[in-house]
C-alpha cells in the first residue's frame, strides 16, 4: 500500500511517499480503507520534535512510529475473528491518536478503539475533518460547568480546534466571544459566537468585558496577557505548552496561589466521544470546516500550508 513515512524528525521534506506491508488486522481489529484523512497541528508536532517530550513519547532519536496522521474516515475491508460491531463494507470514522498511521491507504485499528460508523449526513472528506479538533476542544469544554459558566472566550476560534471550541461550547449555551482573523469573522459568527474581536485590528487582551472561560485554542497568548480578563475563580486553558513548559508549572501552582486558574489537561481520546459526536453532527449541531483539500501524493505541500498557522479549519488529505 502507498504511506506517507518519515524516518527522522525534520522539516516537512523528510515525508516520503513510499510503498510499505498492508497491515493484516488481528482477532479485535478491523482493517480500514482510508477514503480521507487531515494533516493537523499534531503531526506537524510530532515530525518537528519541537518540544523534547515529544521524543521522549516518539523516540529519542528518530521516530519509532514512521507513518503519520491521526483521524481518517473510509470503510472496513476486513473484520478480525473476533469483532462483532463492524463488519465489512461499514462506512466508518474516527481518531487513531498518538498511534498515528492515517497517512496511509490503510490502517488496522481495535473493535474496541475511537472509531465508529460515518454520519450520514457528512462525506468521508467532512467526517475525516471533524474528530481531533472536537477531541482536543472537549478536553477543555468537558471541564467547565456550564450551569455556573456563562461566557467563554475563545482566542484562535477559526482554527480545527478553536472552530470545535466554539460549535461545543455553543451546543452547551455559553455566550461566546471568538477572536480571530478579518476573513474568517462571519464564519465565526455562523458558527455560534455572539462577539467576534479581529486580532489583525484590535489586542483581545484589552477587552474591557471579564470571562469565566478564556480558551487559548492556538496558544499564541498566555495566562499572565489574559488573566485581567478571568473573573475571580476564573479558569485559563491553553493548547500549547507554553514557554518553558510553563502552562504545566502553572496549572499545579494557580490553584494553591491564585483565584484566577490555568488548567492543562492531557487529551484523550475514546469510542464514547466519537460516538458522541456522531450524534451532534446527525443532530446538526455540528458541522465540518474544511480550507484545502490535497492528494496524498502532495502532502508536504499540505503540510507547509498548516504550518503557516493560517489555515481555516482542517487541511484534508484524499487519498
Amino acid at each position: 500500500m502507498r504511506a506517507i513515512t518519515y524516518a527522522k524528525y525534520g522539516p516537512p521534506e523528510v515525508l516520503q511517499l513510499k510503498e510499505v506491508e498492508k497491515p493484516t488486522p488481528k482477532d479485535n481489529e478491523v482493517l480500514i480503507k482510508i477514503h480521507a484523512t487531515t494533516v493537523n497541528r499534531t503531526d506537524c508536532g510530532f515530525r518537528k520534535a519541537e518540544y523534547l517530550i515529544v521524543r521522549f513519547i516518539s523516540g529519542l532519536f528518530r521516530p519509532k512510529k514512521n507513518i503519520l496522521g491521526s483521524e481518517m474516515a473510509g470503510e472496513i475491508e476486513a473484520i478480525g475473528k473476533d469483532v462483532k460491531t463492524f463488519k465489512p463494507a461499514d462506512q466508518v470514522f474516527g481518531l487513531s491518536t498518538f498511534n498515528f498511521g492515517t497517512h496511509a491507504e490503510y490502517i488496522c485499528i481495535p473493535e474496541t478503539g475511537s472509531i465508529t460508523t460515518k454520519p450520514l449526513n457528512m462525506s468521508y472528506e467532512e467526517a475525516a475533518a471533524v474528530c481531533d479538533g472536537m477531541m482536543l476542544a472537549m478536553t477543555y469544554i468537558r471541564r467547565i460547568d456550564f450551569k455556573n459558566v456563562q461566557k467563554i472566550l475563545i482566542n484562535g476560534a477559526s482554527g480545527s480546534i478553536g472552530s470545535a471550541c466554539v460549535q461545543l461550547a455553543k451546543y452547551y449555551g455559553a455566550k461566546i466571544t471568538a477572536v480571530c482573523s478579518t476573513k474568517n469573522l462571519e464564519l465565526v459568527k455562523s458558527l455560534g459566537a455572539e462577539k467576534v474581536v479581529n486580532y489583525t485590528t484590535e489586542d483581545f487582551t484589552e477587552d474591557d468585558e471579564m470571562y469565566d472561560v478564556v480558551i487559548d485554542a492556538v496558544g499564541k497568548s498566555s495566562f499572565f496577557h489574559c488573566k485581567k480578563l478571568l473573573k475571580p475563580g476564573g479558569v485559563y486553558y491553553s493548547t500549547e505548552l507554553g514557554f518553558l513548559y510553563q502552562n504545566i508549572f502553572l496549572a499545579l501552582l494557580t490553584p494553591l496561589f491564585s483565584n484566577k486558574k490555568v488548567r492543562f489537561p492531557i487529551p484523550k481520546d475514546s469510542k464514547e466521544d466519537i460516538v458522541f459526536f456522531k450524534e451532534l453532527i446527525e443532530a446538526g449541531n455540528y458541522k465540518a470546516i474544511i480550507d484545502k483539500r490535497y492528494p496524498l501524493e502532495q502532502i508536504i505541500e499540505a503540510t507547509r500550508y498548516v504550518e503557516t498557522g493560517q489555515k481555516t479549519g482542517n487541511v484534508v488529505i484524499i487519498i
